[in-house]
């Protein structure tokens, strides 16, 4: 039961990371740099400091509870994801959100999924299980799925002309968003490693009462205040080069208010994914916690790949596109059941 109950908040909070850009697609007339900053106060300074108010007691001193080594590399690892958070928003700027979470996820999860295991050597205990066993065949299962949905992507390129795929994204370039797209993959893996790094807050939150369902939201703010620092100095330093500072007060820019709104909304969304990971974490145990990110990821790119269909990001493409599109998405699907059965047993 757990681990269905598990499944299930991965789902919501693959769901939120892969709706994130929806509002923020909606903005008008600010540039790029001005809704990412609003964004980011909302998603990495304000969401994750409310909820570990209600969900954390004692927050404060769980926070400043831990040794000064595992704080210190949490937010480290935080600064990382945070680079690779920002390279994110610019893959989907250009390559759109099916593309563009396609590729950068695809190397998110093998990443995050394999190196934490290996790295505090419990990788080959797995092996020595049936459930363990059955649980590395299910992420596997769930990297082959995403590298087809990523195949697909590719097919995509090739099917639509300039004019066609500028249509469906406004700033499309090729060359840039993949470059873009592998780095952000390849840093964003940094979350599973911070979270892992914070554990001694986590159990620092338990001494002090807090739910075991809860008790990630503590290392969350670590983390999310590291990749805050990182996404504000780049922002910061694009608003004076691109002198966009004036899109806070230019009183020519219609419905300013509604920027706000859908910026802070696209940044609440965001760190509910967060929220709803570090809660499904606590289902599937510690022996099988690295499967989270496989799952996080493979859920992120099924919702993410449909709101594509949805902004018809894929139209016009030929049969063969979709037919891999959907074989990628069918996959990803089955992967997550092969690793709630696995983790069950």
């Amino acid at each position: 039961m757990g681990a269905i109950i598990g499944l299930l908040l991965h789902a919501i909070g693959g769901f939120a990371a892969g709706s994130f850009y929806i509002p923020f697609k909606l903005i008008k007339k600010w540039s790029w740099e001005t809704s990412w900053l609003v964004l980011g106060f909302a998603a990495w300074i304000f969401a994750p400091i409310i909820m570990a108010w209600f969900t954390v007691p004692n927050l404060w001193e769980v926070l400043g509870a831990a040794d000064f080594e595992t704080k210190r590399y949490t937010f480290l690892f935080g600064m990382l994801w945070g680079i690779g958070g920002l390279t994110f928003g610019l893959a989907m700027r250009y390559l759109g959100i099916g593309l563009g979470m396609a590729v950068a996820l695809g190397f998110t999860a093998a990443f995050g999924t394999l190196i934490p295991p290996i790295y505090y050597g419990t990788f080959s205990e797995l092996l020595q299980t049936k459930g363990g066993l059955i649980v590395l065949i299910g992420v596997l299962v769930s990297l082959i799925g995403i590298a087809i949905a990523g195949k697909a992507g590719v097919l995509k390129e090739k099917d639509l002309n300039v004019e066609q795929q500028k249509e469906a994204v406004e700033e499309f370039n090729l060359s840039k968003g993949m470059i873009i797209a592998i780095v952000s993959g390849i840093l964003s893996a940094c979350f599973a490693f911070g979270l892992a790094a914070g554990k001694p807050i986590a159990e620092e939150a338990l001494k002090f009462g807090v739910k075991d369902i809860f008790q990630n939201n503590a290392v969350l703010v670590w983390i999310l205040w590291g990749g805050f620092l990182t996404n504000f100095i780049w922002t910061i330093a694009l608003s004076f080069k691109n002198s966009t500072f004036g899109d806070f007060t230019d009183k020519s820019i219609p419905n300013k208010p509604k920027n706000y709104i859908l910026a802070i909304a696209g940044g609440v969304t965001w760190y509910f994914q967060f929220f709803f990971y570090g809660m499904g974490t606590t289902f599937l145990g510690e022996k099988y916690e690295f499967a989270s990110w496989a799952l996080h990821m493979a859920f992120i790119i099924l919702f993410s790949t449909l709101w594509g269909l949805y902004f018809k990001e894929w139209k016009g493409v030929s049969k063969k596109t979709m037919r891999t599109l959907w074989i990628g998405l069918i996959v990803i699907i089955f992967s997550t059941i092969i690793i709630g059965i696995g983790n069950s047993m």
